[in-house]
């Protein structure tokens, strides 16, 4: 009985925690980098309107005026060129951990079908 007790725990073991637990690791580390993107161009972002903001306020004829303008429209073409690499960056982790997932479930599936023969 108590044999058959153990077998039973090593089964749900197998089959259910230990891939929980690994889809939660998983999912843990997705959210991580999840988030320090997003906080990387937050900040990124926040740079570049601090920067923005300061150079306007040093206007004060129209050759700064002029300055300021390129400045603006370089700073929008490099936002623009940030922003692309940062959608780039999410879509990568999103289908790689879509991908570590597919995979874990298969897993799974695999072993509950070699558990559920013996």
């Amino acid at each position: 009985m108590n044999k058959a007790a153990e077998k039973t725990s090593q089964q749900f073991e197998s089959v259910f925690v230990s891939p929980m637990r690994s889809y939660t690791l998983a999912a843990l580390n997705y959210y991580e980098q999840l988030v320090g993107a997003q906080m990387d161009a937050a900040r990124a972002y926040s740079d570049m309107t601090i920067a923005q903001a300061r150079t306007w306020l040093d206007v004060k004829d129209a050759d700064s005026f002029k300055k300021a303008m390129e400045s603006q429209q370089k700073t929008a073409a490099d936002l623009m060129e940030r922003m692309k690499g940062d959608s780039e960056k999410v879509t990568s982790i999103s289908q790689s951990f879509m991908q570590d997932s597919q995979k874990m479930a298969e897993e799974t599936t695999k072993k509950a079908v070699e558990t559920a023969k013996q």
